[in-house]
């Protein structure tokens, strides 16, 4: 490393300098509002209020965590979104697959229309209500198969995947169909091995889309028992916000001090994006290749 800094000439040291200050400056303005959440759901409600939050807790407490798991229906929402995210992805991973390796083979009769036909769907959206009446009408509602059967694929996941086996050699599956593989031992024990890191980057794609998912809930289950964490966390700060404007700022409003809006928010964030943090290291190294190679090839 320092034989090749040695060789690099003033100007290009000066700079590949101004380019690490840059991308420094900008990896902390990236970087500040998540920091500046943490702070703000340990600090006090005065301390956000008077904008003395930055990259620290002011007055530390954990009252606004106090008030979201004190009565443990957030843990159980938050059950609720791992039986959601993880069948979901599974489902969405299954269905990718399935549909993207025939569609990277050139011998499948009919491949060309069959491609035109999906990628219309891309282009022409039904629409809510369209959609809420196909899910009562077949008798859905409030079931978790509401929110994975109209979302069992995504398109354009479909393509990237479909992309990358395309830009695998054919000379490995000629290889096996000689030795007398047929096409799903082929996916299985073949295919699927070399396609590792795209699937790492799909499946972190469709778990922290199902796991942020708000609306379509919101729209088809109707039973508290089955509501997921960010449905149920907008719940939570609307009754922090009904409760402050109840109380008419009397003594209620002065006991709640420390449970505004602004500390329940913050803590929401923290708490709904700390899984996702705590599983994309280790998927991180093939999460970038499989982005890359996916984004490029076909």
């Amino acid at each position: 490393m320092k034989r090749a800094i040695a060789r690099l000439s003033p100007w290009s040291l000066a700079g590949h300098t101004l380019n690490y200050i840059f991308l420094g400056i900008m990896s902390l303005f990236t970087l500040y509002p998540f920091l500046y959440e943490i702070a703000a759901s340990f600090s006090s409600s005065r301390a956000i209020t008077a904008g003395e939050v930055f990259f620290w807790p002011v007055e530390f407490n954990t009252e606004a965590y106090k008030r979201l798991f004190e009565d443990g229906q957030l843990l159980h929402a938050m059950g609720n979104t791992v039986i959601v995210t993880a069948v979901g992805t599974l489902l969405n991973m299954v269905m990718t697959v399935l549909a993207a390796y025939p569609l990277s083979r050139k011998r499948l009769v009919g491949r060309g229309p069959l491609l035109m036909f999906i990628t219309f769907t891309m282009i022409y959206i039904s629409g809510i209500i369209p959609n809420f009446i196909l899910i009562k009408s077949l008798g859905l509602m409030d079931s978790y198969f509401a929110l994975w059967m109209p979302a069992l694929i995504s398109t354009y996941n479909m393509f990237v995947m479909k992309s990358f086996m395309e830009g695998l050699p054919d000379e490995i599956e000629e290889s096996a169909s000689i030795d007398g593989a047929g096409n799903w031992l082929i996916l299985v024990r073949i295919m699927l091995p070399l396609c590792k890191p795209i699937l790492a980057a799909l499946s972190l794609f469709y778990a922290v889309s199902w796991w942020n998912s708000y609306f379509n809930v919101m729209l088809y289950i109707t039973s508290a028992d089955l509501q997921t964490l960010m449905l149920k966390l907008y719940q939570m700060i609307k009754q922090v916000d009904q409760s402050l404007l109840n109380s008419g700022g009397g003594s209620e409003g002065a006991s709640s001090v420390m449970l505004t809006p602004e500390g329940i928010k913050a803590a929401s964030v923290v708490i709904a994006i700390t899984p996702v943090l705590c599983v994309y290291p280790f998927l991180q190294k093939h999460f970038v290749k499989g982005v890359l190679i996916g984004s490029v090839k076909g």
